[in-house]
């Protein structure tokens, strides 16, 4: 396993702990490491690696960026995945978010159950669902789910378990 495969693992490791004790995933972390994931990749592969670690940046924090302008999540995690891109490039980045997204939506479905607001959600997906195909009329259910205490989790976790992930399937 490669040094920059390590930081990137520690790094993970630092920001599941402070997102869970403390809900945030800090700046002065995740610019150092940035800057060390692109470092990296041009001193190991040139202009070309350093492109890599650009594309796989910016291609991170895209991913994210639609759920961060939704409320769904904070700016850290959006830039977490982007520091997974800034190491293993955009391809790695996409599987990680693959896996991220399915491992966040276990979770939330986990913490739903916990709360006992999978059924209300559960609903108001479907009716939403049939609302955008038009089998019945438009609805807004915004404002009954959200009217309740929103229950979250640190995100950080599920990008960890999915850049684990992708490290196992690649």
């Amino acid at each position: 396993m490669a040094i920059a495969d390590c930081f990137l693992i520690l790094l993970m490791a630092i920001c599941v702990y402070t997102d869970i004790k403390s809900k945030k995933i800090y700046n002065v972390v995740l610019f150092p490491a940035a800057t060390i994931g692109l470092v990296s990749n041009f001193l190991s592969g040139g202009a070309t690696g350093g492109i890599t670690g650009i594309k796989g940046m910016m291609l991170g924090m895209a991913l994210l960026l639609v759920p961060f302008i939704l409320g769904g999540m904070g700016a850290g995690d959006v830039k977490l995945l982007g520091v997974v891109g800034a190491f293993k490039g955009p391809g790695f980045v996409w599987t990680a978010f693959l896996f991220t997204a399915i491992v966040g939506g276990v979770i939330s479905v986990i913490v739903m159950v916990k709360t006992g607001e999978f059924p209300v959600r559960f609903r108001a997906a479907i009716l939403t669902l049939f609302s955008a195909f038009g089998i019945i009329p438009q609805v807004d259910l915004l404002d009954s789910i959200y009217e309740g205490s929103v229950q979250t989790f640190p995100y950080a976790v599920a990008i960890a378990a999915g850049t684990a992930l992708a490290y196992v399937v690649r």
